[in-house]
């Protein structure tokens, strides 16, 4: 019961960090700034505990910070696209550097390197795609959509646990995720699918129409609601199979009840580069 209280607190003030960050894009940037930096630190120290892995864990950090604050900057217009060269510079140093490291084994230094930029500094910079729209009359900060891409993971996350505890028979990917079943995830994809129809309608209700913009209609809102469960849960499983690779229950504890960054944000990083290709496609056809 007490871990139940615990995990509950941390959810509450979890999903209250988000949601109002999103209502202002400083604030967003300086949560997921943070969140970035954070979650590349826990990264690159678990790889680092493997044998013969020494990956630049400060370094890395930065410029995957960096790198999420120059996404910030350049979409919303505020830097040019030279604000990407310092980190280049640092990608090319990082790479260059083993050269005289003279570590046991430099192929997989480079490799979890890049992985955490890959993995983790892109999916959280293109967060940046998604808020920040142009049209004929400029650049607009639209939180509708980030927002929407992590409502669409917590329904699902909740649906699923929800249908998978009532009704959960076969498994969905046992040799990755036991727990997991199919009865779990069509559940959980279902009430996304009702909260993507009622999104719409409900916004009106609940805020004034001059406080946000709702770029797509219900179907598309939809189509981007199977598309986050779909690459969410696939993030789930990216995360569980690294987490099976390492020999370790939870990537962290910096979050009490719920383990570490990657634990709560592993659904978003296949999620958000998913929900911005999406988009795109939309806008191409």
């Amino acid at each position: 019961m007490n871990n139940f209280i615990v995990r509950t607190i941390t959810a509450v003030f979890f999903v209250a960090a988000i949601v109002s960050s999103f209502l202002r894009p400083e604030a967003m940037i300086l949560l997921f700034a943070l969140v970035t930096g954070l979650t590349i630190w826990e990264f690159t120290g678990l790889v680092n505990d493997r044998e013969g892995v020494a990956v630049n864990q400060m370094i890395s950090t930065v410029a995957g910070v960096y790198f999420f604050l120059a996404m910030a900057g350049f979409c919303s217009g505020m830097t040019p696209p030279a604000v990407f060269v310092p980190y280049l510079v640092t990608l090319i140093y990082l790479m260059v550097s083993e050269l005289y490291l003279k570590q046991e084994d430099p192929v997989h230094d480079w490799a979890y390197t890049m992985m955490g930029q890959l993995y983790i500094a892109v999916p959280f910079s293109l967060l940046n795609v998604l808020a920040f729209q142009s049209d004929a009359e400029g650049i607009h900060y639209v939180w509708t959509i980030p927002l929407s891409v992590f409502v669409f993971l917590w329904i699902n996350d909740a649906g699923a646990y929800i249908c998978g505890s009532l009704l959960g028979r076969h498994k969905l990917f046992p040799r990755i995720s036991p727990g997991k079943s199919w009865e779990g995830s069509i559940g959980g994809g279902i009430l996304v699918i009702l909260v993507a129809l009622a999104i719409p309608h409900l916004l009106p209700l609940i805020m004034s129409p001059s406080s946000f913009h709702l770029p797509l209609s219900s179907i598309e809102f939809v189509g981007l609601g199977l598309v986050v469960v779909i690459f969410g849960t696939w993030g789930d499983l990216v995360e569980s199979l690294f987490k099976r690779t390492l020999g370790i229950k939870d990537s962290g504890h910096i979050l009490p009840g719920h383990g570490g960054m990657l634990d709560r944000f592993d659904s978003t990083l296949m999620a958000v580069p998913a929900a911005v290709v999406y988009l795109y496609t939309l806008t191409a056809f």
